[in-house]
């Protein structure tokens, strides 16, 4: 009878252990919570309600543009480079063209898509050729565009943004790089601020690191402050849309350990949810803009990795 006990014992002791080791287990990243077709990860977050609820954000009019002045001389991750060319096609030696001598200028860009203010598609990084949903690199990528996860497939980003001062929150104009937005830092910024942070929002980092542009590009190109791994499972596990920062790759660069562009793996593979880089939100920084109506209607490159953006805080 005794040993009956003690085996019954074992067997629900087994149990719970086999219980608890089966919940502590982290979900299979690969498999996304919209199903096995989604391509479009935490922009599913957007309803027509919360657009409905961003609109109404709008008092005054005032609108910000989020995009910066690119040109030949932007700094960028390298090899990216960015160059323009104007051309009058076929006027050369000619008053103009037809009995009303019209003339025109057109321009051709010769450059990487990853220069100055742009977003982040799902399939730009990933996890040893692990993509979004599962997604692997010999099955959807192609040298003439992404067959999955293509940037044409972003659907139209209006939603509530809100903005992090943490240049304010640090009491600098300017960030110090290698500096990590966490759990801590995120709460007691928006805490000061005012603001909560919802499902269904874009978050915004300023930093003052933009304005290095022009002044001091070394230093600018080598390091930033920026979103931290915490940081980042904490505002995927809010359900944002899209996280970016006035700084080329959102997250601190030194990175907190050996792991690169760990944040990046966190949104973009493992969560769906967008990155903004380079944004340029001085001046919704220096009116204290910190929720606002934000739009971003992409390019919609068929296959394309990443988009040349200029979205826009309305408030």
């Amino acid at each position: 009878m005794r040993n009956a006990f003690v085996l019954c014992c074992s067997i629900a002791l087994m149990g719970a252990i086999g219980t608890a080791t089966a919940q502590d287990k982290p979900a299979d990243w690969t498999k996304s919570k919209w199903g096995p077709n989604d391509e479009i990860g935490a922009a599913n977050y957007i309803t027509p309600e919360l657009v409905v609820k961003a609109a109404s954000l709008v008092k005054t009019g005032k609108t910000y543009p989020l995009g910066m002045i690119i040109d030949g001389k932007t700094p960028a991750y390298p090899p990216r480079s960015f160059k323009i060319t104007v051309v009058q096609p076929g006027q050369a030696g000619l008053p103009g063209l037809g009995p009303n001598k019209a003339t025109y200028n057109d321009d051709i860009v010769e450059g990487w898509v990853g220069v100055g203010s742009q977003l982040d598609g799902l399939g730009h990084l990933g996890i040893e050729h692990v993509y979004y949903n599962g997604n692997k690199l010999h099955d959807f990528a192609d040298p003439t565009g992404l067959k999955k996860l293509g940037i044409e497939k972003v659907p139209p980003l209006v939603a509530r943004g809100v903005l992090l001062d943490m240049a304010a929150y640090y009491g600098t104009d300017v960030v110090k790089e290698g500096t990590a937005f966490n759990v801590k830092e995120i709460e007691e910024a928006a805490k000061k601020q005012g603001v909560e942070i919802r499902q269904g929002d874009i978050v915004i980092f300023h930093t003052g690191w933009l304005g290095l542009i022009g002044k001091d590009d070394k230093r600018y190109s080598a390091g930033e402050p920026g979103l931290g791994v915490e940081g980042a499972k904490y505002l995927t596990s809010k359900g944002v849309v899209a996280v970016g920062a006035d700084n080329w790759a959102v997250e601190a660069i030194p990175f907190e350990s050996k792991n690169l562009f760990e944040v990046h793996q966190i949104l973009l593979a493992m969560n769906g949810t967008y990155i903004l880089e380079n944004m340029d939100t001085a001046e919704l920084a220096k009116d204290k803009g910190y929720e606002f109506l934000f739009v971003l209607g992409q390019p919609r490159w068929r296959g394309g990795v990443q988009g040349n953006i200029n979205p826009i805080a309305i408030r």
